[in-house]
C-alpha cells in the first residue's frame, strides 16, 4: 500500500531545476521516481542516496514542486529536514546536502554520522 507524506526533505530552486533537466533527457525512464535515502558506508558511517528508482512496498511517496519522490520509510529519521542544493561552479559541481540530523560529516559532504 502506498503511503503519501509531506516532503521530509527540501530541494532548492537550483536542485529542482537540475532534477527537471534530468527528467527531460532523451531516454529517461518515466516509471522511475526520485529516491532519497541512506546506505551504510563512507568515511563517516552513512552515505546519501539520491537518484531515480522504481518504488517498492516499503516506500513513502511525496511530491516536491511537481516532482514525484520516494523514500524508504525507515530513512526518515536520518533525512528529515535535510536540504539538497545543486552547485554548478568551477570548484564545485553536483548535489550538496545540508542535514540537521548529522553529528559529523566528511570533507566531501556525501557521508555523515548521527
Amino acid at each position: 500500500m502506498e503511503t503519501t507524506i509531506s516532503a521530509p526533505v527540501q530541494l532548492t530552486e537550483t536542485a529542482i531545476a537540475e532534477v527537471r533537466r534530468l527528467i527531460q533527457e532523451p531516454g529517461f525512464d518515466s516509471t522511475q521516481l526520485l529516491r532519497f535515502g541512506v546506505k551504510g558506508g563512507g568515511c563517516s558511517g552513512l552515505s546519501y542516496v539520491l537518484g531515480f528508482d522504481t518504488p517498492t512496498a516499503d516506500d513513502e511517496h511525496f511530491e516536491i514542486e511537481g516532482i514525484s519522490c520516494i523514500m524508504n520509510k525507515s530513512h526518515g529519521i536520518y533525512l528529515a529536514g535535510m536540504q539538497i542544493d545543486w552547485q554548478d561552479g568551477l570548484n564545485s559541481r553536483g548535489f550538496t546536502f545540508t542535514n540537521p540530523n548529522a553529528s559529523k560529516t566528511c570533507g566531501c559532504g556525501t557521508s555523515f554520522a548521527v
